[in-house]
Order: structure tokens, then C-alpha cells, then sequence
């Protein structure tokens, strides 16, 4: 998965390295063989230095003016082609995994989900296919950025190896 570094101040006001590691709200999906998510951080409207908020959250659609901001690691399309996958059971865990975020996602057309926020994503390896409602797609590679504006869309990934993307999801309070 990744390393988080969180900075803060401690009891002297001196800045500090207070966390360094797995971020602690990461889950390694069991129904979708290399599918990975990590909470790296999330804040709430004003936005301020707080103590770790990533175990307490309990929407992954941050309400206007909040932050999510997370890595998701997709396998393989081939994964979901697999004989074994069975979507129900991913669905379930996807469901309990990531609360608000994962009832976006159409059943009647895997992967396309609208959220109320604009997104950053910088690809931090393999490859990844934004998959727009209208047709349109393009292929990200490491380094490339995207700013995701509250459109019908999915993540689609046609290599042959993991792509890891990290997400800030910013409260925009409604989808365009």
C-alpha cells in the first residue's frame, strides 16, 4: 500500500512527526482479488490541523467543503472475468468498505458512478482508462493528473497490472 506522514504540533508547539505508516483505515479487498483502498486523510468544513480523523468517517462523499483523500489501487480487468469473482459478494464488501461512495455505483452499468465533488487524481503507477458517460475515454499514465468534475464516469483497467491512483475528493455539494 502507500506510506502517510502526518505532521503536528505537540504539547511545546513544536512541529512533529506524528504518524508515519500504513495509513490505518486501508482494506485489501477479499471478493476482488488486488482491488486496495487507503483513507489517507479526510477533514470537515473549515478545514483544521486535527488528531487522526480517518478512523471516524463515516461518508467517503464528502459533504461541502470536505476532504477525502485516499489511494485506490484497481486490479485487472481480468479479475473481474474470472470465473471466481462473484459480484454480489464484492458488492457487499464494497458496500461495507466504503459507505456513501459505494451506493454511487450503478448496477445496470458496472463502474459508472456520479459523486457531488470535484476530484484531483495523479496516477502513481500502471495504467488507468477514465471511462466517460459520453463515450470519450483516456488513457492515464504515472504522472498524469486529472481533475474529475462531478461526471458520470468509471475507472477502467485494461493492463495486465495493478494501477494505483491517489484521490482528494472535495464537497462540491452536487453533481453537474
Amino acid at each position: 500500500m502507500v506510506r502517510r506522514v502526518v505532521t503536528g504540533v505537540d504539547h511545546s508547539g513544536k512541529p512533529v512527526i506524528v504518524g508515519d505508516g500504513e495509513p490505518p483505515v486501508t482494506r485489501r479487498y477479499t471478493h476482488t482479488p488486488g482491488f486496495a483502498r487507503s483513507l489517507v486523510w479526510n477533514t470537515a468544513a473549515p478545514a483544521a490541523p486535527s488528531a487522526d480523523p480517518t478512523e471516524s468517517l463515516k461518508s467517503y462523499v464528502p459533504a461541502p467543503g470536505e476532504t477525502i483523500a485516499l489511494t485506490v489501487t484497481f486490479p485487472p480487468a481480468s479479475v473481474y472475468a474470472d470465473a471466481g469473482w462473484d459480484p454480489v459478494a464484492a458488492g457487499a464488501e464494497q458496500l461495507e468498505a466504503t459507505p456513501g461512495l459505494a451506493e454511487l455505483f450503478e448496477l445496470d452499468n458496472p463502474g459508472m458512478h456520479t459523486t457531488p465533488t470535484v476530484d484531483y487524481g495523479v496516477v502513481l503507477s500502471g495504467e488507468i482508462v477514465l471511462d466517460l458517460d459520453g463515450g470519450e475515454t483516456v488513457v492515464l499514465k504515472p504522472g498524469d493528473i486529472v481533475v474529475q468534475n462531478g461526471t458520470r464516469h468509471a475507472w477502467r483497467n485494461n493492463s495486465a497490472e495493478p494501477a494505483t491512483v491517489f484521490f482528494v475528493l472535495i464537497g462540491a455539494g452536487g453533481a453537474s
